[in-house]
């Protein structure tokens, strides 16, 4: 069997301008951060992002990596809008397509299935598709003939999730109450890496629900603790409240400069300096 682990500096090597990438998570909810983090440290730019948004979508925007973005929504769930989203888009930084939560997913069930779109009632009768006019309407070939819209796969050239638990062997586990559809970004990329906050020999008992990335979707494996702060991984930590609200009131020079500047070793040591400074 292979050992897939990787760093996220091996993880960002493979990684070129102008690709596709899916970041997993929902929100600030168990987002891949220490490998946004390393994404950010690198040359790779002119990227379309596909996520449901949170600050993954925010760094690279920030950083200006973002050619265009394909989404539902950007938040921080405590904030409701994602500051630095909402600044680049504001300044026309990138492209955007918005479209409704189901139509997302149902994006990416067909790139995981390999059509070419899914029939989807949702966005119907909705600006969804006043805003998106390359949207397309199929009718049912049946008897009913209803319309639907056409939602095109959401393909990918490399997908970046974050999970509780993984083995070596690329399977990964979430243990928190959701799993984000990251199994689906897995499945819908042509590359998928999954980093983890502990590596596993195995799973032992584990409920086979909490095990959907299957390792022969997953071409690597990160082991990063605390990787997806600031966001929460349930049950290993919940969303870093206070320092989210730093880094959504900080302008971004000053953040990157004091944050951003070193490798993960270096953020995660600064992170805890400022929590000391503001206890």
């Amino acid at each position: 069997m292979t050992d897939k682990t990787m760093t996220p500096e091996d993880v960002v090597a493979r990684l070129r301008s102008g690709m596709t990438l899916g970041i997993g998570g929902w929100g600030s909810r168990r987002k891949p951060m220490a490998l946004m983090r390393a994404l950010l440290r690198s040359d790779v730019t002119d990227l379309t992002v596909v996520s449901y948004g949170g600050p993954d979508v925010g760094l690279l925007a920030a950083a200006g990596k973002i050619r265009r973005l394909v989404t539902a929504f950007v938040t921080l769930d405590s904030i409701p809008l994602e500051p630095h989203f909402r600044a680049a888009r504001q300044a026309g930084a990138f492209e955007l397509s918005e479209v409704d939560e189901a139509m997302f997913m149902w994006g990416l069930q067909a790139a995981a299935n390999r059509l070419p779109f899914l029939p989807v009632r949702a966005g119907l009768g909705s600006d969804v598709m006043r805003v998106n006019p390359e949207l397309k309407t199929v009718t049912s070939p049946y008897e009913d003939g209803e319309t639907f819209v056409a939602m095109p796969a959401l393909r990918m050239h490399a997908a970046l999730v974050h999970v509780n638990r993984a083995d070596r062997l690329g399977n990964g586990q979430y243990l928190g109450p959701d799993p984000y559809f990251d199994d689906l970004f897995c499945e819908a990329a042509d590359s998928a890496y999954v980093s983890c906050e502990e590596l596993v020999a195995d799973f032992g008992t584990a409920a086979p629900q909490s095990l959907l990335i299957k390792r022969h979707a997953v071409t690597g494996v990160v082991p990063t603790p605390h990787g997806a702060h600031f966001t929460s991984c349930v049950p290993d930590y919940d969303r870093d409240e206070a320092f989210q609200q730093l880094y959504a009131t900080t302008p971004w020079p000053e953040f990157a400069a004091r944050f951003l500047h070193g490798d993960e070793k270096s953020y995660q040591s600064a992170v805890q300096t400022w929590h000391e400074e503001n206890a």
